[in-house]
């Protein structure tokens, strides 16, 4: 009885505010394919000239790939982590090299890092523009995080006056 009477409450209480037409769907703004490319074509030329054979990729705000390039060299799990690192960038709206920090500081549970998919290893960059989550990029391969995230960033770098709105 007293479930019957909370979802009769909530049922009441929910009809008494209507939805608008509005607050029923929602608007985001998406990174078209080229500008997606751009970052990827950019963040590949960076490592390349740092000597690097990476895969790099970029995300959109929901985690699905849009771009994955492998270099003809790069490791066999390179673009798997590649896609991982801004998965996760994407998935807790920081760079991975913060996220491996906090981890690495007890602020956030090594535990978590253990989780399917996560990867806190520098390389993933949040790709932001007016405070809104647009995607992320993420670059696997070079001999360190700071190294793929510099690639990252050169990606970022490549596409950021097309992104300022």
């Amino acid at each position: 009885m007293k479930i019957l009477r909370s979802c009769l409450l909530a049922a009441a209480a929910a009809s008494a505010f209507p939805v608008h037409a509005e607050e029923a769907t929602v608007t985001y703004k998406s990174l078209s394919p080229d500008v997606a490319l751009e970052a990827v074509q950019a963040a590949l030329k960076q490592c390349r000239a740092d000597g690097y054979q990476v895969a790099v990729a970029v995300v959109d705000r929901f985690g699905e790939p849009q771009v994955l390039i492998r270099d003809r060299f790069a490791g066999l799990p390179a673009p798997t982590i590649a896609v991982d690192k801004a998965w996760t960038s994407v998935g807790f709206r920081a760079n991975t090299s913060d996220l491996a920090k906090s981890v690495a500081s007890g602020d956030i549970s090594a535990r978590l890092a253990s989780l399917p998919r996560i990867m806190m290893l520098g390389g993933g960059v949040v790709i932001e523009a007016g405070g809104t989550l647009l995607g992320a990029i993420g670059v696997s391969g070079a001999p360190g995080g700071d190294k793929d995230e510099a690639c990252a960033r050169a990606g970022l770098a490549a596409i950021r006056d097309k992104l300022d709105f």
